[in-house]
């Protein structure tokens, strides 16, 4: 099997990336849909306009205020074929720049992200998720090829409220632990292909750096003021874990998000902290010793990550509870990337008895 490792054109980070726009923009064409919503228009638009507008760049701006769902594409898609473009500017949290995609991928038009939060690493990604009217994963779709630029401005992200980037480390936090289950296992990456090591090793990093500056930053978001510390975690959070997960490859952690999203309380949560749940549950599938159990519910608790189903979201607790998670986990392609000590294919028990036993640990 063929390795193959993907990453986005050129990543730009830096605290006036905003007010250079243009000049990245000028470099994929001269007219763009703006992907953006109400709130981040009115934050940015003066500013994209100046620097759009030196660089002889025509902007038509699409809001998008609704959600990554069949029916909210087609209303983009029929907003976008009004005007005429050459090139797509998704700007905004996670639901702005995953509607981007999929506009890029219906248009095939060049697509440029820019995030103003740091709540996932979808800004560096090629895959978009959609949903159905009940906030359920429906299917991802997969670009053909990675944005052309991502532009970071960390000027504006550190405005950002703290649960914003709270949510994307505990996104990234989990890419490491995924990586190597996914090597060790000899599965696929996002590429449906044989992880890279370089996947890997960006992977392990970003989570060497999340340990060091996520307390430290997290003090700075909402402040308006750009540390080494934020800078540093930003690009571990948007960077490191998109280029970790994708070509590295994703498990257990990521496969939870199938089961979690169908139990009332959890399917409100956030993208992260239903990553951040799988991967404690991941951890006791792996047998880690009760020293790393130990350090990493310590630093959850420290930073505010759920450790347990309650603290997830989830009221009721119960073995139906616990089989509506698992099969659909288990189902999921990434549960495939898991290295069992049997060397079988995970069963719904060995997964129930994780979450059990993790219920254990935190209560």
């Amino acid at each position: 099997m063929n390795l193959v490792f993907g990453s986005p054109g050129r990543y730009v980070q830096g605290p006036e990336v905003l007010t250079q726009a243009g000049t990245y923009l000028a470099n994929c064409g001269h007219k763009a849909v703006v992907v953006i919503d109400s709130y981040v228009l009115g934050l940015i638009r003066t500013r994209l306009d100046h620097s759009c507008a030196q660089a002889d760049i025509e902007l038509h701006y699409v809001t998008f205020d609704g959600e990554i769902t069949a029916e909210g594409i087609a209303g983009l898609r029929m907003a976008a074929s009004k005007v005429d473009f050459d090139m797509i500017l998704a700007v905004g949290g996670g639901k702005c720049i995953d509607a981007g995609k999929a506009l890029a991928h219906t248009t095939g038009r060049v697509l440029i992200t820019m995030p103003t939060v740091a709540s996932n690493d979808a800004p560096t990604s090629k895959n978009y998720v959609v949903y159905d009217a009940h906030h359920q994963l429906s299917e991802v779709g997969h670009l053909i090829v990675s944005p052309r630029y991502v532009l970071v401005d960390t000027g504006l992200i550190v405005q950002a409220p703290r649960h914003f980037l709270l949510a994307g480390i505990a996104d990234a936090l989990t890419k490491k632990f995924e990586a190597e289950q996914c090597y060790k296992s000899g599965g696929v990456n996002m590429f449906g292909a044989r992880p890279a090591l370089s996947g890997l090793v960006l992977a392990r990093e970003c989570y060497q750096i999340i340990r060091r500056y996520a307390e430290p930053a997290l003090a700075q978001a909402g402040t308006g003021e750009v540390t080494v510390a934020f800078d540093h975690l930003i690009e571990a959070v948007l960077l490191m874990s998109g280029l970790g997960f994708e070509s590295g490859g994703l498990s257990i952690a990521h496969a939870m998000t199938r089961g979690l999203s169908k139990i009332p309380g959890a399917q409100q949560q956030v993208h992260g902290w239903q990553v951040a749940y799988g991967l404690l549950v991941q951890l006791v599938l792996e047998d880690r010793d009760a020293e790393m159990m130990g350090d990493m519910l310590s630093f959850y608790q420290r930073i505010g990550l759920p450790r347990n189903l309650a603290e997830l979201g989830v009221q009721h607790i119960d073995d139906s509870v616990l089989m509506q998670i698992a099969d659909p986990t288990l189902k999921a392609p990434h549960a495939r990337n898991f290295a069992s000590h049997s060397g079988d294919p995970l069963t719904c028990a060995e997964l129930i008895s994780a979450m059990q036993a993790l219920e254990g640990l935190t209560h």
